[in-house]
């Protein structure tokens, strides 16, 4: 499987702070090695964000993202669940 970054996902991840960054490097390493491993909390978004998934980082922290094909994922962005779910 290839992981693409978008630009906004990019723009989004400078912006957090150092530990958040190790979080979403830990989170992203395990969703390469199974992407539908039980702590990721994986699953389907719905309205807006129709055909995405989310997955967790941390308590309040998500990364979505989108299945391009079968060997593609496009992470789009990475925020508080407030900010991404207004």
């Amino acid at each position: 499987m290839r992981v693409y970054f978008h630009r906004n996902f990019e723009k989004q991840y400078k912006k957090l702070s150092k530990t958040e960054k190790q979080r979403v490097q830990k989170r992203l390493s395990l969703f390469i090695g199974d992407e539908f491993d039980p702590s990721l909390n994986n699953h389907p978004l719905l309205g807006a964000y129709n055909d995405y998934r989310s997955i967790n980082i941390t308590g309040n922290l998500r990364a979505i993202y989108k299945f391009q094909n079968p060997d593609i994922r496009i992470f789009i962005a990475v925020d508080s669940h407030s900010n991404l779910y207004k």
